[in-house]
């Protein structure tokens, strides 16, 4: 079952691009969370997206918001990801697409495509906005209008 605006997070952990361990409850009560999912490293779209988070990445921790980015590529992959595009936030790997299921993200063109959506997860662990499209581009232009609109 998808989560929705309202819901409780659960707390979740992977490992980062440099096989450190990520744990959202370092995070929750301390900092608002942009979690955004994305299909594949270092593709058009997903490059896109990476890159306008990448660009607009000072306006986020200016508020005091985490940015991570979730696909179920490895951790090597990531890695070489993040460094070919001078990405500064966290790109997690659920390569078994736990967090993915956890937030019930869904698939796109009938199935065949993990899901596109973005998260924003406020000081009370709690979803205050969604935004669910397969094209990258808005995603980071909406999560930060909304967090600039409510922080």
């Amino acid at each position: 079952m998808a989560l929705k605006v309202g819901d409780t997070v659960s707390q979740f952990s992977g490992l980062d691009a440099f096989g450190k361990t990520f744990d959202s409850s370092t995070y929750f009560g301390k900092k608002w969370l942009v979690v955004y999912f994305y299909p594949k490293d270092d593709t058009p779209g997903c490059t896109t997206q990476a890159c306008s988070f990448r660009d607009a990445y000072q306006d986020f921790t200016d508020l005091g918001v985490a940015v991570v980015g979730i696909s179920s590529d490895s951790v090597p992959s990531h890695l070489k990801f993040q460094s070919k595009f001078n990405l500064p936030f966290i790109l997690l790997a659920d390569t078994k697409k736990e967090i993915r299921k956890l937030f019930g993200v869904p698939n796109d063109f009938m199935g065949l495509l993990d899901g596109r959506a973005t998260y924003v997860i406020g000081l009370d662990q709690k979803i205050h906005y969604i935004f669910d499209s397969i094209g990258g581009k808005r995603h980071m232009e909406n999560a930060l209008a909304f967090l600039k609109s409510v922080i």
